[in-house]
């Protein structure tokens, strides 16, 4: 891909984490937000994430209209240039209009083969993790720096991340039980903010199922930028959703995976 092209795709997706922004923040901590359920199971979805994703959207139409989109809370839209943007406009909408801050804006801009480009925007804090076509960053109120994975080799010494601790069906718990038993620590809860960590050089692991392409796409660019890895928990590619599994090296994604396969 040229170098025009892929300036330009950062230039639109970074004028879509800020109309993102704007949205999400307008409703963020605010009272009498609306939020609905998208199924029997508690699953919500609230003004904030439909408002955001239009904004979105319209940034598309305007900038990019030849491309598709796959995105969270309305239908899919073809596209004829071979690219597609992959949008969730609130990763983590439980942690939204529970008042925490770690939910996240994702935003992914993939090909026939995965993701080329992706973007973690963490509004409320400012943070925005950046990753693909040689850019591995993450600006914020520290300032910008380089994203880089941790060395970590020895599942005795990593931190493990997941959002929910049932993980998903019984046989998948009982799976991620078996690393969790093996590492150093385990934390609970952070939606995409744990791979944006990851990326970051922060924690080492996390391991998810159940996950949507839009919910996974900007993560593995991201981490795959900062020198990270993400396959499914079978070792092949994670970017059509299922179960997931980031590692900051190779040594400790082919320990977790060893033991997710047991």
């Amino acid at each position: 891909m040229d170098t025009e092209l892929t300036t330009l795709l950062w230039t639109v997706a970074e004028e879509i984490a800020d109309r993102a922004r704007v949205e999400t923040l307008r409703h963020f901590r605010a009272s009498g937000l609306q939020t609905e359920s998208k199924s029997e199971d508690f699953d919500p979805v609230t003004v904030a994430d439909r408002a955001a994703e239009k904004a979105m959207r319209d940034v598309l139409a305007e900038k990019r209209p030849q491309d598709g989109i796959l995105g969270e809370e309305f239908e899919n839209t073809a596209g004829t240039s071979g690219l597609t943007w992959v949008l969730d406009p609130i990763d983590g909408t439980r942690g939204y209009i529970s008042g925490t801050p770690t939910w996240g804006v994702l935003i992914a801009v993939a090909d026939a083969d995965g993701p080329r480009l992706g973007l973690i925007d963490q509004p409320y804090i400012g943070e925005r993790f950046m990753g693909g076509f040689g850019r591995a960053e993450v600006t914020g109120p520290l300032g910008t720096h380089p994203l880089e994975v941790k060395n970590t080799t020895d599942l005795g010494d990593a931190t493990l991340f997941t959002t929910f601790p049932e993980v998903g069906s019984m046989e998948e718990g009982a799976a991620f039980r078996r690393v969790a038993e093996q590492v150093k620590l385990t934390r609970y809860g952070c939606d995409c903010y744990a791979y944006a960590l990851l990326a970051a050089g922060q924690i080492d692991l996390v391991i998810e199922a159940g996950l949507q392409p839009y919910d996974i796409q900007a993560p593995i660019a991201v981490i795959e930028a900062a020198g990270g890895v993400v396959t499914n928990w079978e070792g092949g590619p994670a970017h059509n959703g299922g179960r997931a599994l980031a590692a900051a090296t190779p040594e400790l994604h082919a320990a977790a995976l060893e033991l997710l396969a047991t």
